[in-house]
């Protein structure tokens, strides 16, 4: 089919400014996405993360998509010391790429390294996360809401963790952060999906498939169940996994999850 040149036209401003908005909503999720990670001072300093272990928050968090950058530094950082930081970040350009560190990391880390020895985790590639992701799976669900996952947990507190998942760091019931669901699998728990980070405007997924499960799509099956909690209904979802983490990276895709930036913490 031939395209008179006015339609051509017509059709190429409409990519151009739908690539731009969807840009520009990027932008805004990680907003929401920071917000989300941190407890903030009035001043808009990181205080602490926004776990229920509130644990301790990097001293710089820059986070960037195409249509721009975010910076938040940690509230103890000294004034001086914070303006520079911010500086420097203002003059990078927006990160267009999570598998290409900022060029700005280095300045950051040589400002910082003068106080303390530093730590970078990182990079992170953050995804959004739809409500309500359909994907067929054998596992049996199981919801935290539910009065079989309130039996779970009873359970739990009553005969002590399962080996597998106090290896994995779940030591007591405690570490269940609801919202969450499991997946059952030959009356074991085979993975679990919770809120690793629970805000007023977004939540953020933490998954852990437990070793003798992996890569039998248990992961993509916890993922999918968390996102149709009622309880998370009007929260934006956030799905975020290091760079050098293929299977997580593979949930993703699994998923269709889009990407929407990157972060990278200095410690």
């Amino acid at each position: 089919m031939i395209w008179p040149s006015s339609s051509l036209f017509k059709c190429a401003r409409a990519m151009r400014y739908e690539n731009c908005v969807i840009m520009s909503d990027n932008l805004k999720l990680l907003h929401i996405d920071v917000a989300t990670l941190f407890a903030m001072s009035p001043s808009n300093r990181i205080e602490r993360q926004n776990d229920p272990d509130s644990s301790p928050a990097p001293r710089v968090f820059f986070a960037g998509c195409p249509h721009g950058n975010i910076v938040r530094i940690r509230q103890d950082i000294a004034e001086a010391t914070a303006s520079r930081l911010l500086t420097i970040a203002a003059e990078e350009p927006p990160w267009s790429d999570p598998f290409v560190l900022p060029q700005c990391l280095g300045k950051l880390v040589d400002v910082l390294s003068t106080d303390q020895p530093i730590a970078t985790v990182g990079p992170a590639i953050i995804y959004e996360l739809p409500h309500h992701i359909r994907y067929e799976h054998s596992a049996r669900i199981v919801r935290g809401d539910s009065a079989e996952g309130a039996q779970m947990v009873a359970r739990f507190k009553l005969d002590g963790m399962p080996r597998s998942l106090h290896e994995a760091g779940f030591v007591d019931a405690s570490h269940f952060w609801e919202p969450w669901v499991v997946a059952i699998e030959d009356r074991e728990i085979a993975a679990i999906a919770f809120a690793a980070r629970l805000g007023d405007q977004g939540a953020e997924i933490g998954v852990c498939t437990f070793p003798k499960f992996r890569a039998r799509g248990f992961a993509s099956a916890v993922t999918a169940s968390w996102s149709s909690l009622a309880s998370l209904d009007g929260r934006t979802l956030f799905y975020s996994t290091s760079r050098s983490n293929r299977s997580s990276q593979r949930v993703a895709a699994r998923l269709g999850l889009r990407m929407i930036g990157a972060s990278v913490c200095v410690g």
